[in-house]
Protein backbone atom coordinates (compact mmCIF):
# COMPACT_ATOMS: atom_id res chain seq x y z
CA UNK A 1 0.00 0.00 0.00
CA UNK A 2 1.23 3.46 -0.92
CA UNK A 3 1.38 6.08 1.82
CA UNK A 4 1.64 9.83 1.42
CA UNK A 5 2.21 12.80 3.68
CA UNK A 6 -0.99 14.90 3.65
CA UNK A 7 0.67 17.99 5.17
CA UNK A 8 3.33 17.91 2.42
CA UNK A 9 0.76 17.65 -0.38
CA UNK A 10 -0.01 20.82 -2.28
CA UNK A 11 0.00 22.80 -5.49
CA UNK A 12 3.45 23.65 -6.84
CA UNK A 13 4.70 25.47 -9.91
CA UNK A 14 8.35 24.39 -10.19
CA UNK A 15 8.38 20.58 -10.04
CA UNK A 16 6.90 20.14 -13.52
CA UNK A 17 7.69 23.01 -15.92
CA UNK A 18 4.66 24.74 -17.46
CA UNK A 19 2.18 22.81 -15.30
CA UNK A 20 0.11 23.63 -12.22
CA UNK A 21 0.96 20.50 -10.29
CA UNK A 22 -0.50 18.77 -7.29
CA UNK A 23 2.64 17.27 -5.71
CA UNK A 24 2.03 14.23 -3.53
CA UNK A 25 5.01 13.15 -1.41
CA UNK A 26 5.11 9.36 -1.19
CA UNK A 27 6.78 7.78 1.84
CA UNK A 28 8.66 4.47 2.27
CA UNK A 29 11.23 5.39 -0.40
CA UNK A 30 13.39 2.33 -1.06
CA UNK A 31 16.28 4.22 -2.68
CA UNK A 32 17.89 5.62 0.49
CA UNK A 33 20.03 8.19 -1.37
CA UNK A 34 22.80 9.60 0.87
CA UNK A 35 22.23 13.33 1.42
CA UNK A 36 18.53 13.14 0.52
CA UNK A 37 16.77 16.43 1.32
CA UNK A 38 13.64 14.52 2.39
CA UNK A 39 15.13 11.64 4.36
CA UNK A 40 11.95 11.37 6.46
CA UNK A 41 10.24 9.99 3.33
CA UNK A 42 12.42 6.88 3.66
CA UNK A 43 10.22 5.86 6.58
CA UNK A 44 6.88 4.09 6.21
CA UNK A 45 4.83 7.03 7.50
CA UNK A 46 1.72 8.95 6.54
CA UNK A 47 -1.71 7.95 5.37
CA UNK A 48 -2.77 5.37 2.79
CA UNK A 49 -3.29 6.89 -0.67
CA UNK A 50 -6.41 5.18 -2.01
CA UNK A 51 -8.29 6.07 -5.18
CA UNK A 52 -10.96 7.77 -3.06
CA UNK A 53 -8.34 9.89 -1.26
CA UNK A 54 -6.71 10.78 -4.60
CA UNK A 55 -10.06 11.72 -6.12
CA UNK A 56 -10.79 14.03 -3.15
CA UNK A 57 -7.35 15.66 -3.46
CA UNK A 58 -7.97 16.35 -7.15
CA UNK A 59 -11.44 17.80 -6.47
CA UNK A 60 -10.09 19.95 -3.64
CA UNK A 61 -7.37 21.43 -5.87
CA UNK A 62 -9.34 22.77 -8.82
CA UNK A 63 -7.25 24.32 -11.57
CA UNK A 64 -4.40 21.83 -11.47
CA UNK A 65 -3.16 20.46 -14.78
CA UNK A 66 -0.94 17.66 -13.46
CA UNK A 67 -0.52 15.30 -10.52
CA UNK A 68 3.05 14.37 -9.57
CA UNK A 69 3.81 11.35 -7.45
CA UNK A 70 6.97 12.43 -5.66
CA UNK A 71 8.40 8.97 -5.08
CA UNK A 72 7.32 5.44 -5.82
CA UNK A 73 7.13 3.98 -2.31
CA UNK A 74 8.70 0.82 -3.65
CA UNK A 75 5.44 -0.22 -5.32
CA UNK A 76 5.42 0.58 -9.03
CA UNK A 77 2.19 -1.38 -9.58
CA UNK A 78 0.13 0.74 -7.21
CA UNK A 79 1.66 4.02 -8.39
CA UNK A 80 0.85 3.02 -11.97
CA UNK A 81 -2.81 2.36 -11.12
CA UNK A 82 -3.05 5.72 -9.34
CA UNK A 83 -1.49 7.38 -12.39
CA UNK A 84 -4.00 5.76 -14.76
CA UNK A 85 -6.78 7.13 -12.53
CA UNK A 86 -5.28 10.63 -12.85
CA UNK A 87 -5.13 10.30 -16.66
CA UNK A 88 -8.78 9.22 -16.70
CA UNK A 89 -9.61 12.42 -14.78
CA UNK A 90 -8.22 14.38 -17.75
CA UNK A 91 -5.01 15.48 -16.03
CA UNK A 92 -1.36 14.90 -16.84
CA UNK A 93 0.59 12.60 -14.57
CA UNK A 94 4.20 12.64 -13.42
CA UNK A 95 6.48 10.30 -11.50
CA UNK A 96 9.57 11.39 -9.60
CA UNK A 97 11.62 8.33 -8.70
CA UNK A 98 15.14 7.65 -7.57
CA UNK A 99 15.07 4.48 -9.66
CA UNK A 100 17.07 4.29 -12.87
CA UNK A 101 14.87 1.65 -14.45
CA UNK A 102 11.17 2.40 -14.71
CA UNK A 103 8.74 -0.23 -16.04
CA UNK A 104 7.90 0.24 -19.72
CA UNK A 105 4.20 0.81 -19.02
CA UNK A 106 5.06 4.14 -17.34
CA UNK A 107 6.74 5.33 -20.55
CA UNK A 108 3.58 4.33 -22.42
CA UNK A 109 1.09 6.09 -20.12
CA UNK A 110 2.68 8.88 -18.04
CA UNK A 111 3.40 12.42 -19.26
CA UNK A 112 6.53 13.20 -17.19
CA UNK A 113 9.09 10.90 -15.62
CA UNK A 114 12.05 11.95 -13.44
CA UNK A 115 14.61 9.19 -13.00
CA UNK A 116 17.86 8.73 -11.18
CA UNK A 117 19.03 8.56 -7.60
CA UNK A 118 20.10 11.74 -5.86
CA UNK A 119 23.90 11.86 -5.82
CA UNK A 120 24.93 14.69 -3.52
CA UNK A 121 28.18 15.61 -5.33
CA UNK A 122 26.28 15.88 -8.64
CA UNK A 123 23.41 17.92 -7.22
CA UNK A 124 19.64 17.99 -7.76
CA UNK A 125 17.73 18.71 -10.98
CA UNK A 126 18.59 22.41 -10.88
CA UNK A 127 22.32 21.63 -11.07
CA UNK A 128 23.88 21.34 -14.53
CA UNK A 129 26.00 18.45 -13.21
CA UNK A 130 23.03 16.36 -12.03
CA UNK A 131 22.69 12.74 -13.01
CA UNK A 132 18.91 12.97 -12.61
CA UNK A 133 16.80 13.53 -15.73
CA UNK A 134 13.24 14.77 -16.25
CA UNK A 135 11.58 13.56 -19.44
CA UNK A 136 8.41 14.89 -21.06
CA UNK A 137 6.14 13.05 -23.47
CA UNK A 138 5.51 14.92 -26.72
CA UNK A 139 3.60 14.20 -29.91
CA UNK A 140 4.79 12.15 -32.86
CA UNK A 141 7.27 14.83 -33.95
CA UNK A 142 9.37 14.53 -30.79
CA UNK A 143 13.02 13.59 -30.89
CA UNK A 144 13.87 9.97 -30.26
CA UNK A 145 16.42 9.22 -27.57
CA UNK A 146 17.77 6.32 -25.56
CA UNK A 147 16.46 6.15 -22.00
CA UNK A 148 18.61 5.49 -18.95
CA UNK A 149 17.79 1.80 -19.05
CA UNK A 150 18.94 1.49 -22.66
CA UNK A 151 15.49 1.02 -24.19
CA UNK A 152 14.86 3.17 -27.24
CA UNK A 153 11.76 5.36 -26.77
CA UNK A 154 10.17 7.92 -29.05
CA UNK A 155 7.88 10.80 -28.17
CA UNK A 156 10.00 11.75 -25.14
CA UNK A 157 12.41 14.63 -24.65
CA UNK A 158 14.84 15.37 -21.85
CA UNK A 159 13.70 18.69 -20.33
CA UNK A 160 16.10 18.72 -17.37
CA UNK A 161 17.76 21.92 -18.56
CA UNK A 162 14.53 23.84 -17.86
CA UNK A 163 15.60 23.69 -14.20
CA UNK A 164 18.96 25.33 -14.84
CA UNK A 165 18.96 29.06 -14.26
CA UNK A 166 20.96 30.83 -16.95
CA UNK A 167 22.66 34.18 -16.40
CA UNK A 168 21.66 36.68 -19.05
CA UNK A 169 23.95 39.50 -20.10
Amino acid sequence: MIKFIPEDTGVVFEEIPDEITLAINISNCPHRCPGCHSAYLQQNVGEVLTLDVLENLIKKNKGITCVAFMGDGGDFNEIFLLGVFVKNEGLKVALYTGAEDVPIRFWEEFDYIKVGPYIEKLGPLNSETTNQRLYKRYGDDARTFETVNGVLRSQWSDITEKFWKKAFI
